[in-house]
Order: structure tokens, then C-alpha cells, then sequence
């Protein structure tokens, strides 16, 4: 990078590039990230109303799917309508101030970092399930249930707070064109006439503890639950205790699988338009299929939806 000089300009705002490529396809494009980013809101809300009218339901793994749920329509909803107004040329949607980008990254990583300690808590819920049934309201009692919960917010809330303070730090000057849709470590730390060693470190750093604390976790919670399985004789007990964490274990592997991809690195993003593309994976296309994935793998959960928007239901009510 180049050493500062008191002679250029600090940025004040950014340009967000988006996906320069597709300009002809500008609308095509928009309709497809739209209806994307409405049916997240809607599989999302579903399950959250579902959980909350069947009592059935009322238990502690459907008590954390709906903080994951909650996630999602956060997670989704800090970049994909800036996106949107990208596409579109609303006055002002490619442009974004200084402290909003500082503020789109903060809280885009606090989202982030929550949903890994949020899948890790509910990874454990599973292991005590199966594991341990006896001792299963016990050891996950509803208070239980709420101090995860809060702890798996307040660790997401505190993970960004060095790495933005650092972000904050650099220099930005002249440059302020940023080759993403949102404002993303990588792209940004390009554009900065600062040394980012430091902080290149600690984003790694801070990166890995996030993943290897919450996939360590998973890990043991789930070889202990593949132990217990082994010595079930019934197949089809075996079966029935996996199908519990079946959804669970997809929606693992597709969100970790990119971060683990995305953020584990040391060096400034060599493709940008190929990062673009996995950013769109795990912003707005995991978030779109987790629901899917709860409510096609689950029985209880298709059940509920069935109940819920059945005709009766509705007439009942």
C-alpha cells in the first residue's frame, strides 16, 4: 500500500460497484435478486409463526430455529436492498457513506458470527437429545435455552468490534470505488493507501476462532451423536434419531462450507468477481434454503406449516 499523504482527500462515501457485468441484464437481475429476498422473508417468517402458534412445536430446538430464522431476514436484509436499489439507479443507491459502510460490515459480521454460535448451540441440543434423553430437560431447561441464546448474541455482538475499530484506522483517500455489493472486508482493505497487515491478521485471526470455536463444537457434538447411533441396534431407531439432525447437518455444511472458503485466508481477495459470486451463496441463497431445508427434512415442521395454513385452521381461528 502506499503511505499516506495529508495531500489527498479523505473519502467521506463510497461507490458500491455491484455487478457491473450484467448492466444489460440490470432487470433481469433485479427481479431475480427481489424475489429471492422476499421468499427468505416469507419461508422465514413462516417459521417463526409456526413455532409460535403450535404448541407442538414448543421445544428447544424450534426455539433456536427461530433465532436462526430471525438471522436470516437480518442477515439478508443489510445488503440486499442497497443491492436492489443498485440495479434500478435509485438516486443514491450505489453510493454509501463513510459510517454506513463501517456500520453495513459491523453489522453484517455480528449476523455472521451469531448464526456460527447460534448452529453450534443448536448442535449441542442435538448431542443432549440424543445422547443423553434422561437428562435432556434438565440439562436444556427453557433457562438454558435463553442463556445460549443471549450468549450466542452477545459473542456475534462483541467478534466485529476489533476488526472494525482497526477498519476505522486506515486511510482511505482518493480511491472510493468499491468492487462489491456490499461493503466487505476484502475489497475495502484494497482500497486503502494504509499498511493493512495488522489488519489482515487479526480478521484472520478473529475469523478462525469464530469458526474453529463453533465447528469444534459441532464436531464433537455430532461424533458423539454418530457413537450413540453405532450402538443402537434398530435401524429403524437409528433412523428416526438421525432424521432429527439431518436438516440441522445440511444447513451446517452449506454455510460453513463458504465461510470456511471466504474468510479463512490472509491475503486480499484474488478474484473479485469470483468472491462476489460466493458472497451471494451464503448472503442470500443459504438463507433462501435453510427454511426449505427445515421444512422438507422435518416432519414436524411440514406438519405444522400443513396445520397452519390449512383452510380449518384458518376457519377455526
Amino acid at each position: 500500500m502506499q503511505p499516506y499523504t495529508p495531500n489527498w482527500t479523505q473519502v467521506t462515501e463510497f461507490v458500491m460497484v455491484g455487478f457491473a457485468g450484467v448492466q444489460e441484464a440490470r432487470l433481469l437481475f433485479f427481479a431475480l435478486f427481489l424475489t429471492m429476498y422476499l421468499f427468505t422473508l416469507a419461508e422465514n417468517l413462516a417459521i417463526i409463526l409456526v413455532v409460535g402458534l403450535d404448541h407442538r412445536l414448543r421445544r428447544p430446538m424450534y426455539f433456536f430455529l427461530t433465532h436462526l430464522s430471525c438471522l436470516e431476514i437480518l442477515y439478508t436484509s443489510v445488503t440486499v436492498p442497497k443491492m436492489l436499489a443498485g440495479f434500478i439507479g435509485v438516486e443514491g443507491g450505489k453510493y454509501i457513506s463513510y459510517a454506513g459502510c463501517l456500520s453495513q460490515l459491523f453489522i453484517f459480521t455480528f449476523l455472521g458470527a451469531t448464526e456460527c454460535f447460534l448452529l453450534a448451540a443448536m448442535a449441542y441440543d442435538r448431542y443432549v437429545a440424543i445422547c443423553m434423553p434422561l437428562r435432556y430437560g434438565s440439562l436444556v431447561s427453557w433457562g438454558t435455552c435463553i442463556r445460549l441464546a443471549a450468549a450466542c448474541w452477545l459473542a456475534g455482538f462483541l467478534t466485529p468490534i476489533l476488526p472494525i475499530y482497526l477498519m476505522s484506522q486506515l486511510a482511505f483517500c482518493g480511491r472510493n470505488v468499491v468492487d462489491h455489493f456490499f461493503c466487505d472486508a476484502s475489497p475495502l482493505l484494497a482500497l486503502s493507501r494504509s499498511d493493512v497487515t495488522l489488519k489482515e491478521t487479526v480478521d484472520f485471526l478473529v475469523s478462525l476462532a469464530v469458526l474453529l470455536a463453533s465447528s469444534t463444537v459441532i464436531a464433537v457434538s455430532y461424533g458423539n451423536i454418530v457413537w450413540t447411533l453405532l450402538h443402537i441396534r434398530s435401524a429403524a431407531e437409528r433412523r428416526k434419531a438421525f432424521s432429527t439432525c439431518a436438516a440441522h447437518l445440511t444447513v451446517v455444511g452449506l454455510f460453513y462450507g463458504t465461510l470456511f472458503f471466504m474468510y479463512v485466508r490472509t491475503k486480499v481477495a484474488s478474484s473479485i468477481n469470483f468472491n462476489k459470486v460466493v458472497s451471494v451463496f451464503y448472503s442470500i441463497v443459504t438463507p433462501m434454503l435453510n427454511p426449505l431445508i427445515y421444512s422438507l427434512r422435518n416432519k414436524e415442521v411440514k406438519g405444522a406449516l400443513g396445520r397452519a395454513f390449512s383452510l380449518k385452521s384458518w376457519k377455526r381461528h
